[in-house]
């Protein structure tokens, strides 16, 4: 796992047009399951890249995750933590849906990508709805929480 800065990360994300989206309740009580969900969707997952938007509350559980990765970064705006193997993918992911902060995640290969939010809300953007209904059908499936009609402006 390593860190870096990327100014205007989350900018460019709110600037870039996606023409589909579809948002589900982050089930905190099972967010292995919910992970691993995502995750499989993007099989094989080579990387993913979790950018912060913002730090609503202490993320002490990110903050130990980096730590063990002997990585030491101010979790500020437009930091980007990237996992490099499909293992620490679903770790990163577990560990910021957890956190209490708001942040980008941007798979590799890239179908669609996420928004998370502290008020428990993950918005799935694609720009084709293949790629949307990929992980929409599965977290259906596994009976996770659709949010009806809402839109997040990114």
């Amino acid at each position: 796992m390593k860190t870096s800065s990327t100014p205007g990360a989350v900018k460019k994300f709110r600037r870039t047009p996606w023409r589909f989206q579809q948002t589900f309740q982050t089930p905190v009580q099972d967010l292995p399951l919910f992970v691993e969900t995502i995750v499989s969707t993007l099989e094989p997952v080579q990387q993913g890249v979790v950018t912060i938007d913002q730090v609503v509350f202490d993320a002490k559980s990110l903050v130990v995750l980096l730590t063990q990765h002997k990585e030491t970064a101010t979790l500020t705006r437009d930091l980007s933590i990237t996992a490099e193997s499909k293992q620490e993918v679903e770790q990163l992911l577990a560990v910021a849906f957890g956190s209490w902060i708001d942040f980008i995640f941007i798979p590799s290969p890239k179908p669609f990508v996420i928004y998370a939010d502290h008020d428990e809300f993950t918005t799935f953007y694609a720009n084709t709805k293949s790629n949307l209904n990929l992980v929409s059908a599965t977290l259906l499936a596994k009976g996770f929480k659709q949010i009806q009609d809402y839109r997040r402006d990114p």
